[in-house]
């Protein structure tokens, strides 16, 4: 991993963006997916921590757009075109999408971190930016961190050990 340098921490149902040096990261990744997306040219990324597939079902006053892959992607993707981003060049990387228990007989209700997955996926798909990794699945928890110098995303488990996609 990559030590003493500006590190940008998103916590649970947030997103957030860096530029130029440093690493964005987020913990506790179980069925929530860790999406980031990055222009490799003007080095700027973003990071979004997902939790559930679609606002249809938020119950919340004030929608917190962080929360929602249907609403998180294209949220990060136009804080990158703000950036002067192109949308050309972003590319997408994710991690996450654990079924972290097993529910007999439940359906597709409790398929939360699939569900994660795919709904990241289509919003990525509408945006038309390519997905050039990820590390989805299984019944583990995940931290990731992406540097914003080299686009590397680091994936920490403690079944898995250490990957980079």
């Amino acid at each position: 991993m990559i030590d003493e340098q500006r590190i940008v921490k998103v916590g649970m149902a947030e997103l957030d963006i860096i530029e130029k040096t440093g690493v964005i990261r987020t913990t506790g990744l179980g069925s929530c997916v860790g999406l980031t997306l990055y222009d490799p040219y003007l080095k700027v990324a973003g990071l979004a921590h997902v939790m559930l597939p679609s606002s249809d079902i938020a119950r919340e006053g004030a929608l917190n757009i962080a929360k929602y892959a249907d609403t998180a992607v294209p949220s990060v993707f136009d804080k990158l075109i703000r950036l002067g981003a192109s949308p050309k060049r972003i590319v997408a990387k994710m991690a996450g999408g654990s079924q972290m228990f097993v529910f007999a007989g439940k359906g597709d209700t409790m398929r939360i971190g699939p569900r994660n997955v795919e709904s990241c996926k289509l919003k990525l798909a509408e945006l038309g930016i390519p997905l050039i990794a990820e590390d989805t699945g299984g019944n583990y928890g995940r931290t990731i961190e992406l540097d914003c110098e080299t686009g590397i995303l680091f994936i920490r488990s403690a079944q898995m050990g250490i990957k980079e996609l």
